[in-house]
């Protein structure tokens, strides 16, 4: 009797590794090359305007990065960054446009910089601390409860809500500067100054506060949770496709408000660590504008936590060492907005014509 031939082993399925470093090289061409863009028609600007690029740069990446005082001073500023990042990424990964992070991130810092000097001056250090902490996240999502509310029930754009409450945002904090909050031994409108000594410490002896450690902390468990744990599996269905979503019967309504409270959560947290690490109180129109700086970064990393923070350090350089450089080379402050909307410009191109050649190779 003849045994039958055993069927050979299946083939290992060669083709995908090589599909694996297609998108490995895509995913990178896509995040490299609008950055590469931008400073290259950032540096043809510059030479219009009669100044030397290579000058600029190197001043920014000397300043920014390989000065002791510079990388200090860029990883002070990448603290805030980096939660309203975390923020963001939750809120763009559920379909939830939330625009609002400045009014949220200076309402946090206000109130904060208000009751931060009477909580520490009565309480434990770290209890007080982590007081400051909660009441921050705190102001931020009741700051996002109405766009929740009118997005969850009845359908309402957050875009225009989320804006509208981010300017009046803005315009109440200057008002509790102002009146309630003010401190009447100084004539510039501000809050009461923390002492240094009070404030978030120091690591190893520099001017780098411990807000950096837990924004790194912060946005490594906001990826861990959108891209490990059922509620970032809801949240992500959610964004993807709503209709979905309600017909494998998740509860869209809670997960709107549950998306809002985070993401507004973490950007009030950004403005507490901003007062408590670096400022100690907020004077009247102080804005930093960092929402809007810290969306173009989220969208160009995909929405992926950990290169984020590659990014928001490379961004950080840039603001740091762009401050310096202007100076020294003549060119305005505000020239580094010129180069992030020029990477925005770049980024949506890129991405255009990555679609448009995707649907050519499928045909």
């Amino acid at each position: 009797m003849t045994s039958q031939a055993e069927p050979a082993p299946a083939p290992v399925n060669a083709p995908l590794p090589v599909a694996r470093g297609r998108h490995v090289m895509s995913a990178a061409g896509r995040l490299l090359l609008p950055i590469l863009l931008a400073l290259i028609v950032g540096a043809m600007i510059l030479l219009i305007l009669g100044k030397d690029p290579l000058a600029y740069y190197g001043y920014v990446i000397e300043r920014g990065l390989f000065r002791w005082t510079g990388l200090q001073a860029t990883l002070t500023r990448a603290a805030p960054l980096l939660l309203i990042a975390a923020g963001l990424i939750i809120a763009f990964k559920a379909g939830i446009w939330n625009l609002g992070v400045d009014g949220q991130f200076l309402l946090g810092a206000v109130f904060i910089a208000a009751v931060s000097p009477m909580l520490i001056a009565t309480l434990p250090y770290w209890i007080a601390i982590l007081a400051c902490f909660a009441i921050a996240f705190a102001v931020g999502m009741v700051w996002s409860v109405v766009p929740a509310f009118l997005k969850a029930v009845y359908g309402v754009n957050e875009i225009i809500t989320t804006l509208m409450m981010s300017f009046l945002g803005v315009s109440l904090a200057n008002v509790l500067i102002k009146i309630p909050f003010n401190d009447p031994s100084t004539t510039v409108p501000q809050t009461v100054t923390l002492p240094v000594a009070d404030r978030l410490p120091r690591l190893f002896d520099t001017t780098v506060h411990s807000g950096i450690i837990i924004a790194l902390i912060v946005i490594v468990l906001v990826h861990l949770m959108m891209t490990r744990t059922s509620l970032g599996l809801k949240l992500q269905i959610v964004g993807s496709n709503p209709r979905a979503a309600v017909h494998a019967g998740l509860d869209v309504v809670k997960l709107t408000f549950v998306t809002f409270a985070l993401s507004a959560g973490l950007a009030g947290l950004a403005g507490s660590v901003e007062i408590l690490g670096v400022w100690g109180n907020v004077r009247a129109d102080w804005n930093p504008a960092y929402g809007m700086l810290v969306i173009p970064i989220v969208f160009l990393a995909r929405f992926n936590g950990l290169a984020v923070i590659g990014l928001i350090l490379f961004f950080a350089v840039l603001m740091i060492g762009g401050e310096s450089a202007a100076r020294r080379v003549g060119v305005p402050q505000f020239y580094v907005l010129v180069l992030v909307a020029l990477l925005l410009i770049f980024m949506a191109l890129v991405e255009l014509l990555g679609q448009r050649w995707r649907q050519r190779t499928k045909a």
